[in-house]
């Protein structure tokens, strides 16, 4: 008889002996071998920490972190440019914090410029992420993309618009990825009610890697692909992403938001 524990081999050692001693029908000589496993289950389960994946995962924040505070650096004086423009054409907080659900479905207050008058409402909005997701693959039928839009947005200032088209409203996520709340290559980051109209195989986006300011989505062209084709993009991201990859999708961003494919 051999038994298998992860802990207290001699008290089970103990249990058999009296449990075997109680049958009247036990024939034969009995050889009790008790082994202790040392290792708990769980941690046996977890891949090791010098596994590909983690190596891999250990160099991606390694780079988010460099780059997140070289670009910062970089791209001081045209902060500084942008936070007067903000300032100078409209009143209100220069940052724009909205909650979005990031990596394992937690949430985090992601940064943008203000590009919108304050107290705008964020009910179009909504209603546009709630039928751009029902329309699921095949779009919808409002504009010349096929994809319902919202043009001449009241809400939006003049250097908003601006700032929209180039994406420049995007850099203070870079303080969002130094704080490792996001990637700079990664999924979008997902609004609270976006999410509440996902299918179940849309949330594995927001469970297989962290978001990004920019990702494969962005510099594909996010203006001619549905939603589904969106989370398409954002798993193989996750099942295939490296070093390189993200290489290659930092410098596609550059002509991908010139060339308005990409601008967010």
């Amino acid at each position: 008889m051999t038994a298998v524990t992860s802990a207290g081999p001699r008290a089970l050692e103990h249990r058999i002996r009296r449990a075997i001693g109680a049958r009247s029908d036990t024939a034969g000589a009995v050889q009790i071998r008790v082994h202790r496993i040392a290792q708990d289950v769980t941690t046996a389960a977890a891949p090791p920490l010098d596994s590909p994946k983690q190596i891999g995962r250990a160099i991606k924040r390694v780079v988010d972190v460099l780059g997140s505070i070289a670009l910062l650096i970089l791209l001081s004086p045209l902060f500084l440019l942008i936070a007067l423009l903000v300032k100078s054409r409209s009143s209100g907080p220069l940052l724009f914090g909205q909650t979005r659900i990031g990596e394992k479905m937690k949430p985090f207050t992601m940064l943008k410029f203000r590009t919108m008058y304050t107290g705008a409402d964020q009910t179009l909005h909504r209603e546009y992420v709630t039928q751009f997701i029902k329309s699921g693959g095949q779009g919808l039928q409002s504009g010349p993309t096929g994809l319902f839009k919202i043009t001449a947005d009241p809400r939006v200032t003049p250097i908003g618009r601006v700032l929209r088209k180039t994406s420049l409203d995007e850099l203070p996520q870079l303080w969002n990825v130094l704080r490792g709340e996001m990637s700079l290559v990664g999924p979008r980051p997902a609004l609270p009610y976006e999410v509440e109209q996902y299918q179940a195989w849309h949330c594995r986006r927001l469970v297989d890697a962290k978001p990004g300011i920019t990702g494969l989505w962005q510099v594909v062209g996010r203006s001619r692909t549905t939603f589904d084709e969106m989370v398409r993009l954002d798993l193989r991201y996750a099942k295939t992403c490296s070093f390189w990859t993200d290489v290659k999708i930092l410098l596609a961003t550059p002509r991908a938001v010139i060339s308005g494919k990409g601008a967010c």
